[in-house]
């Protein structure tokens, strides 16, 4: 009973995510030849708000549900780290037509192929929790 709104709203989101569009391979298809700007217009709204978000949490000190304070820690520098790992998330993603999110979504409307996906995404993993402390981060 503890999970339930937890469960309720992302219900909600995936009906969101279905209705606009954003799980359809097409869609997804569109936006990396640069045919269509419907998905960069939901990615963009979402690093929009997500920005709004984080200047309010950081502005008026916002606590969670349990009134502990939020702690935001700031992320290394790094710029090669962010190149190769966006370079090898877009690659899976082009290649997969789904990015982790709708992933699960995808399940929820039928596509069950998708669990194929699910299970590559899931030995890369741990695949790259074996090798972790050999990265250079």
């Amino acid at each position: 009973m503890k999970f339930l709104k937890f469960l309720l709203v992302g219900i909600f989101f995936g009906i969101v995510l279905v209705k606009s569009e954003a799980v359809s391979w097409y869609r997804i298809f569109e936006m990396f030849k640069f045919q269509s700007f419907h998905m960069y217009g939901i990615i963009g709204s979402a690093v929009t708000l997500g920005i709004i978000g984080l200047f309010f949490i950081k502005r008026f000190k916002v606590k969670s549900i349990e009134d502990n304070p939020i702690a935001l820690t700031p992320k290394n520098k790094s710029i090669a780290r962010y190149i190769l790992g966006g370079t090898i998330f877009g690659l899976g993603w082009a290649l997969a037509g789904a990015c982790p999110g709708p992933m699960y979504i995808l399940i929820g409307a039928g596509v069950f192929p998708i669990l194929i996906v699910i299970a590559a995404a899931l030995l890369g993993t741990f695949a790259y929790g074996m090798v972790r402390e050999k990265l250079p981060h």
